[in-house]
């Protein structure tokens, strides 16, 4: 195999599998702040903390939609990078579900809230985990890269 054969696999078009998930990422993100974001607009007298709440879940679902609408677009696996982004964006959600449980749990200091901090901490690390495998798969890829001359 010679080194365009390889780069031409390494940047070949998205497998069905990949291309189903990130539809999926498209809607589910598009559903979750589309539902989020009426139950928000239908419920004006709430607390600040839910507004904050409401506003960071819109945001996430848009940020997995912009995901989800960035790789379709792109059509390649973009070196693993579609991975990276998806791994920060699980970084990002599962940082604001520790803090937010940590915080409703410090206000009601019972243990059913230690334990869902300790379940959000820990699928944090967890995402942080995933996180550092897609930043080295992509390290490898790009280096395998340069080591064929693409």
């Amino acid at each position: 195999m010679n080194p365009e054969d390889m780069i031409g696999r390494l940047s070949g078009p998205l497998s069905l599998r990949r291309r189903i998930g990130h539809v999926a990422a498209l809607l589910g993100g598009l559903g979750g702040a589309l539902f989020t974001g009426l139950l928000w607009a239908t419920e004006p007298a709430l607390p600040g903390r839910t507004h904050l709440a409401f506003g960071a879940l819109v945001a996430l679902g848009l940020g997995w939609a912009g995901y989800g609408a960035w790789a379709l677009t792109r059509r390649t696996p973009l070196f693993a990078l579609d991975r990276v982004i998806a791994a920060w964006l699980a970084v990002a959600a599962t940082g604001l579900l520790t803090a937010g449980t940590a915080a409703v749990a410090a206000t009601r200091g019972t243990w059913a809230g230690t334990a869902g901090v300790a379940v959000a901490a820990t699928l944090a690390v967890l995402a942080v985990a995933v996180l550092l495998r897609a930043r080295a798969e992509r390290a490898a890829l790009l280096r395998r890269k340069r080591e064929l001359g693409g």
